[in-house]
């Protein structure tokens, strides 16, 4: 290898025989352009072809191999033209069926010939069957020995079959078989004692017949352990160096509190509580830096996060700074908007609300405003950050609910903030905690506070799990409730009827819910209403004038009515963890006991029983999110399914939870002592996605 000449893993994967540059192109749409992409393309499955399975003792839905030979071949005309053929190996007999076939195919399967074939049993009208196998000639001349590692199945793209994969991953284990350049420093390697790196390659691209499918069908192989900890240390070393990198950037320094931010506090009708003020200071001391604060801010539903950011855009105002707060939705933008105008208006500050709603003249003007520098606080949801708006100096961002927005978005409005060479601050808020272990591993880039302390008033919610069929009861319920004073919501998924759901529309729900309680003062919201028409009513509701609130999941996050007691969730077996916790939190504002009704449509799933129990068992959204994270992994839970930075190929975030201290201790040994390695590192496993950090 000549000095200039790039080390066999680096080289393009058009080097490798057969690969010219029509199915480079499609190699690249799984993210393959060197051979090293190639060896970190791993498997997502393994087939067992190292023996053949007598046919007699086959069971429908086995992937196996059998050989025999066929007795009969036959081209049949029902509803589709097939050709069948039936293969005995003196244990029994299966059919192949083919939909699809050549003539040269129906010459090549006669009566006679033996036959290897691959594919998954099933029942059939003729007994058991494979649909499509793979297979070849097995006759005496042609004879071949079964396979001799399981055979991998690798992730698919358009024109590029799992044969060919096969054969290019071994042409690439084979021109790196002197060893892909390992990263990680020998002392760390012996300390964990897994195997080495073209070891762990070799073996999840090629396992041996004897191996564990079962524990590789886990992820919990030393191979499979052995990449995951170096991919979960490249995602660490990626955050950790923006995290370094944006400590660099500059920002507005913003002063200490002055005037607004003590008339503020003064004004407020209920005291901070202890979480909230350690979560001010942290945030205070971040805000007075030159360069730009990313911390998270985690709270459960209710604890007061919105009084932070308030306080927050407060100091950036003071110090001649715009403050942008962002929301996932336009009822949650108003509901914050509400807040802010609020408590902000009587000290003399405008607060403008951005949606996709404001058009024409008014959205004109509102965004000239804002360009001006004439707004000091602007709410929106995404529009904030299209084309054509502008800030005059903007010094503080606050994203609530984060994991919502696509990291995309939040690239976009940061750069967006880049005024006279200076970033804004950014403060990220979430209702969704998210467990210690895996924000230090998720957010290593981001600083985290979390307010773990409900305002005084604050009473449990107690949760109860009821059949549909017991809904007579639930509106008994509702009524009692009402006569004595208080309100009650009713949520349904769905504004429509949906045949593919089978999910009571809220519309009907609404109709059947005033029907049976004429006394009762019943009204509908729903997502799809017109702007005014959904705040007057969320406004009567607020002032007692509605007594039973039927809507969908736009209530999730809307006003907040303290006399509201009692909350009813139909097909809640069809919605997450978070999202009930957070409905849930509609209720127990006020000084009333409160409850909330689950009721499901049998038969539940094992996961929809279980999501169910966490919420009858807990109101601690902390544990809440533990639970979720175990049922339903971390993706959704962090909305890292499109940011590119997260996108794990080996590691799982639960499933390696026990790796992650020693993640953070290696990130440190890199960063320290072996600096020079992190760029290979990160480039091996995460490629461009590190750009997308930064937001």
């Amino acid at each position: 290898m000549s000095p200039a000449e790039p080390p066999p893993e680096l080289r393009p994967v058009t080097t490798l025989k057969g690969v010219g540059q029509a199915l480079a192109d499609r190699l690249a749409k799984l993210g393959v352009e060197t051979v090293q992409d190639l060896l970190f393309l791993l498997p997502l499955r393994y087939e067992d072809r190292t023996r053949i399975v007598p046919i007699g003792s086959l069971r429908p839905g086995d992937r196996a191999v059998v050989e025999g030979e066929i007795q009969l071949a036959e081209v049949v005309f029902r509803r589709k033209r097939t050709l069948l053929v039936r293969l005995a190996d003196g244990t029994g007999f299966l059919t192949l069926r083919f939909f699809y076939f050549s003539g040269a195919q129906q010459e090549q399967l006669a009566r006679g010939a033996r036959l290897r074939c691959f594919g998954e049993v099933r029942r059939g009208p003729l007994g058991l069957e494979i649909v499509h196998p793979e297979y070849r000639r097995a006759d005496a001349r042609d004879a071949q020995a079964t396979e001799d590692v399981l055979t991998p199945v690798y992730p698919a793209t358009e024109g590029v079959q799992q044969g060919r994969l096969r054969i290019l991953t071994a042409q690439a284990l084979l021109a790196t078989r002197a060893g892909v350049r390992d990263w990680l420093p020998p002392a760390l390697l012996a300390d964990l004692g897994l195997p080495t790196l073209h070891e762990a390659l070799e073996y999840v691209h090629r396992p041996p017949p004897d191996a564990q499918l079962a524990l590789l069908a886990e992820g919990r192989h030393p191979a499979q352990r052995r990449l995951a900890f170096e991919e979960l240390l490249a995602h660490q070393l990626a955050l950790r160096e923006l995290r370094r990198q944006s400590r660099r950037d500059p920002a507005w320094p913003l002063a200490p509190a002055g005037e607004l931010e003590a008339r503020l506090l003064a004004s407020l009708p209920f005291a901070l509580t202890q979480a909230q003020q350690r979560v001010i200071d942290e945030v205070r001391v971040d805000l007075a830096k030159p360069s730009p604060m990313l911390r998270l801010v985690q709270g459960d539903v209710g604890s007061g996060k919105t009084v932070v950011a308030a306080l927050a855009a407060l100091r950036a105002v003071e110090a001649g700074c715009q403050a942008v707060l962002m929301a996932p939705t336009e009822l949650l933008a108003e509901q914050h908007w509400q807040n802010l105008d609020r408590w902000l208006r009587p000290l003399g500050l405008l607060v403008a609300l951005l949606t996709g709603r404001l058009t024409g003249r008014a959205r004109q003007s509102a965004l000239d405003a804002i360009a001006a520098g004439d707004v000091p606080v602007v709410v929106g949801t995404h529009a904030l950050f299209q084309e054509g708006v502008r800030f005059g100096r903007l010094g503080l961002v606050v994203v609530d609910e984060q994991h919502r927005f696509g990291v995309h978005q939040r690239l976009a409005l940061r750069e967006k903030g880049l005024c006279h060479g200076r970033y804004p601050h950014q403060l990220i808020m979430t209702a969704t905690p998210i467990p210690r272990t895996l924000a230090m591993t998720a957010y290593a880039d981001l600083d985290v506070s979390v307010i773990d302390e409900l305002p005084p008033g604050r009473t449990p919610v107690a949760t109860v799990v009821m059949p549909e069929s017991r809904r007579d009861e639930v509106v008994a319920r509702i009524h009692g409730a009402c006569r004595e004073g208080r309100q009650a919501y009713w949520v349904c998924p769905l504004i429509e009827e949906s045949e593919a759901l089978e999910a009571q529309a809220a519309q009907d729900t609404a109709a059947a819910l005033a029907a049976a309680l004429p006394e009762l003062r019943v009204a509908l919201v729903h997502g799809r209403m017109p702007a005014a028409d959904k705040e007057r009513t969320m406004a009567r509701f607020k002032a007692g004038e509605i007594q039973l609130l039927v809507a969908t999941t736009v209530i999730e996050v809307g006003v907040d009515v303290a006399n509201a007691s009692l909350m009813v969730i139909e097909n809640s077996e069809r919605m997450g963890l978070a999202q009930l916790h957070q409905l849930r939190g509609r209720v127990g504002r006020g000084q009333h006991a409160s409850s909330c009704v689950l009721l499901y449509r049998p038969p539940l799933t094992p996961l929809a029983r279980e999501r169910l129990k966490v919420l009858r068992e807990t109101n601690d959204g902390f544990e809440v999110a533990r639970r979720d994270l175990e049922l339903r992994g971390p993706g959704e839970l962090l909305g890292t399914r499109q940011t590119g930075l997260m996108q794990l190929k080996v590691a799982d975030l639960m499933r390696d939870a026990d790796l992650l201290p020693r993640v953070q201790q290696a990130a440190e040994m890199m960063l320290a002592a072996h600096g020079d390695n992190i760029a290979a590192l990160k480039r091996r496993w995460i490629g461009a996605g590190t750009r997308y950090g930064n937001v």
